[in-house]
């Protein structure tokens, strides 16, 4: 008989057992207080998303001064896509530039864009406005420089708020081309642009300058919807993340509890050799 034979056994904790100690306890409320957060981040995200106080019927039709409807830096509100608004001001000489792949009532065309430099704002401040479409690139360049050569004179322009479709990366082939209706990219093109202040969204003309080659962009009121599809997806990451926290809490306390479990093997093994 070995002498180690009279050495009681050692029998190696339960997972259950492993989560009960006041280490893995104390991580656990740690992470119901981060599981909290992320849930109220996703109520919160859930409650912009179904929108409890859609605009009126027939509202975006309704043309009001740009400033009732969003600040310059601002995101545009969900509700408020598509609403008409009235801006006035100057286009900026030089500032009229070509935006590729704009489809008007089915067909792929061009905007030509110009910057409104606004005469309501008290500091310098633009707004980027698609006057109007061509069919052929040619045109749209023509129509751009018609307008450039325009000198400038305070206007009225009414149309169409729409959001940011933010910058994208232009083609190989032609580097200096602009595919997205974008302030930001516009802006890097525009001239004077020292303090100043820009819209985020854009506006569609209601009316195309009589230019040869422009006609009138194509801008149907918005389906009326009280959903928000991106704030919805927000509100499902955060429920996933706060999933997630339990998740690791669980995972760190096994493989935890699977290191001890084969320690205590490995240290009894010598002894029943």
């Amino acid at each position: 008989m070995s002498a180690h034979d009279d050495l009681p056994e050692v029998f190696p904790p339960t997972l259950r057992e492993v989560m009960l100690r006041p280490r893995w306890l104390a991580m656990l409320a740690l992470c119901l207080v981060v599981a909290g957060v992320f849930a109220w981040l996703g109520q919160w995200q859930l409650g912009r998303a179904l929108d409890t106080v859609p605009v009126e019927s027939g509202q975006t039709e309704k043309v009001v001064p740009i400033e009732d409807v969003v600040e310059p830096g601002s995101y545009l509100n969900a509700p408020l896509v598509g609403q008409k608004v009235r801006a006035t001001g100057s286009f900026v000489p030089g500032d009229f530039l070509v935006v590729s792949r704009r489809v008007n009532d089915g067909i792929e065309g061009f905007w030509v864009t110009g910057q409104l430099r606004l005469s309501t704002a008290a500091d310098p401040t633009s707004l980027a406005v698609a006057v109007g479409w061509a069919a052929t690139q040619d045109r749209a360049e023509d129509a751009a420089s018609a307008l450039n050569a325009a000198p400038a004179s305070e206007q009225s322009v009414q149309g169409r708020l729409i959001s940011d479709e933010g910058p994208a990366v232009p083609p190989r082939d032609d580097p200096f081309a602009l595919t997205t209706m974008s302030p930001a990219a516009l802006l890097s093109r525009w001239h004077d642009t020292s303090g100043l202040d820009v819209y985020r969204p854009y506006l569609t003309s209601d009316a195309a300058p009589a230019v040869k080659g422009l006609v009138t962009i194509s801008s149907p009121a918005p389906e009326a919807s009280g959903l928000n599809w991106l704030n919805l997806f927000y509100a499902a990451e955060w429920a996933v993340f706060a999933g997630f926290a339990f998740y690791l809490w669980y995972r760190l306390a096994k493989d935890a509890w699977e290191k001890e479990v084969e320690e205590l093997e490995q240290a009894d093994a010598p002894a029943h050799e």
